[in-house]
C-alpha cells in the first residue's frame, strides 16, 4: 500500500500560541462506479481510524468530492510530521481501512511513484 502522506510535499504553515500548523490540501480521484460505496464509508469512518488520525496530530480534517475529485484539507500541529505519518501507517486498522479504501480511488495523473493522495501547493490563505 502506497503511504498515504509521502515525505516531499508542499506546506504552508502558520505559527499560533501552540506551535506551528501546517495545511495541507491533497487531491485523489474516486472510481465513479465507487461513489457512493465511498461517500456511505465516509459517513462512518472507523472509530479506530479516526483515534489514528487524531494521534498522528491531524486536526481540522475534510474531504471533499466534486465531479470524481477527491480534495482534502487537513492541518498538522505536530513536531515530527514523518514519525506520525509512519505511526498512523503501522496501525493495523488504519491499514484496513486504506486496503477498503484503495480499490475505490485513482491516483493523480501528475502524481510521484511515492504519492498516493497528491499534494497541492497552497497560492493563498488568509485568516
Amino acid at each position: 500500500m502506497q503511504a498515504l502522506w509521502p515525505a516531499t510535499r508542499s506546506t504552508a504553515e502558520k505559527k499560533t500560541l501552540g506551535g506551528i500548523v501546517r495545511r495541507f490540501g491533497q487531491v485523489l480521484h474516486v472510481k465513479p462506479e465507487f461513489r457512493d460505496e465511498y461517500v456511505k464509508h465516509h459517513a462512518a469512518v472507523w472509530p479506530g481510524v479516526l483515534a489514528q488520525i487524531s494521534r498522528s496530530n491531524i486536526r481540522n480534517y475534510s474531504i471533499f468530492l466534486r465531479d470524481g475529485i477527491l480534495f482534502a484539507y487537513f492541518e498538522y500541529v505536530g513536531s515530527d510530521f514523518d514519525a506520525d505519518m509512519r505511526a498512523m501507517a503501522a496501525d493495523p486498522e488504519t491499514q484496513r481501512w486504506w486496503a477498503l479504501m484503495e480499490p475505490m480511488q485513482q491516483k493523480w495523473a501528475s502524481a510521484s511513484a511515492e504519492e498516493w493522495w497528491t499534494n497541492m501547493t497552497e497560492v493563498f490563505h488568509i485568516d
